[in-house]
């Protein structure tokens, strides 16, 4: 709309003061001057931004069931970190079957492989059984091997892999190749750890007994058993589990497994954890590798003349042979 100017004669209008330029693009705007003291402009303009939706904040996936955790699952991760760092072979390394692992990586290799053989005998179980694997507990990067809910009570497994080594147990005492351990001690702390946090989420005490399942031992040779820990071996885990007598009704064993499988239960701030089918895609092509590697061993070990036999066709032949490990 136009504005046009007043017939009548009037006195000409003090100079405006400077404005600061405005970059838009739209046409300017005649806007009454606001009269109102500066103070009250200070707070309506307060109180605008006060009013404004705040933008939406980022909103985490959420936690899954611990249900959803495989063995091992924490194991594996820290191994596969180690060995990312660790260098490739070189292609005579990879012809005569050169270990992949390095000395960071092999231990947490084989504590995984450990925990994946007890996980697949606990999933054994019947129904009545809550398994969990790779339980986070605390605040930091702890967890719990196993943990079990049925009738027969609440467990804690820690798994050792202590294969072709002998074990001795005493009361207070097991050693590992003549070497002493903190199994024991472990054990009790993780029972205790987890009937505080159980008993927390339920609303009432909770009672955890401690499991050490020691994965093919070469011996086990028993002084006296410790009070308060069951040590048993691999192959005796089932069978002693299935045995044990019912102490838990079913409305407790619910209550228990319902604040059993929350993350919140026991961690102080647990986050979202790698997809495990994927951990264990990347788990059984490291440990694919190690069987290569183990079988080209054996193939030198026992088949030296052939080997020769392959070193003589030149280096072309053996790049040809390596290209299809």
């Amino acid at each position: 709309m136009t504005l046009h100017p007043p017939t009548a004669p009037r006195r000409a209008a003090p100079e405006p003061l400077a404005r600061p330029a405005v970059d838009t693009d739209d046409p300017p705007v005649a806007c009454p001057e606001d009269s109102s003291p500066p103070f009250i402009r200070s707070l309506g303009f307060a109180a605008f931004r006060l009013l404004r939706p705040l933008p939406e904040a980022a909103t985490e996936p959420p936690l899954r069931p611990l249900t959803d955790r495989c063995a091992a699952q924490a194991v594996m991760a820290e191994a596969l970190s180690v060995q990312e760092g660790v260098p490739p072979l070189s292609w005579w390394g990879r012809l005569t079957g050169a270990d992949p692992l390095s000395d960071e990586s092999r231990p947490w290799v084989r504590g995984a492989e450990g925990e994946l053989w007890v996980g697949e005998l606990l999933d054994r179980l019947g129904p009545e059984w809550t398994v969990l694997h790779s339980v986070p507990v605390g605040a930091g990067s702890s967890d719990i091997d196993h943990v079990l809910v049925g009738p027969a009570g609440v467990f804690t497994l820690n798994t050792k892999h202590h294969g072709g080594q002998p074990v001795w147990l005493g009361e207070h005492l097991l050693l590992v190749a003549g070497q002493c351990t903190h199994h024991l001690r472990h054990a009790r702390h993780e029972a205790v750890r987890a009937a505080k946090r159980l008993g927390a989420a339920v609303g009432e005490p909770v009672h955890v007994t401690p499991v050490i399942v020691l994965v093919a031992p070469k011996e086990l040779s028993v002084r006296q058993r410790p009070a308060g820990v069951e040590v048993l071996t691999d192959q005796r885990l089932l069978r002693w589990l299935r045995r044990r007598r019912a102490v838990l009704t079913a409305e407790q064993v619910a209550r228990i497994r319902t604040a059993a499988v929350r993350p919140q239960t026991w961690h102080d701030a647990p986050a979202p954890a790698e997809d495990s089918a994927t951990l264990r895609e990347r788990f059984a092509v490291l440990q694919k590798s190690m069987r290569a590697a183990r079988l080209r061993r054996a193939l030198w070990r026992f088949g030296g003349p052939a080997a020769a036999a392959v070193l003589l066709l030149g280096t072309e032949s053996i790049h040809a042979v390596l290209s299809g490990l």
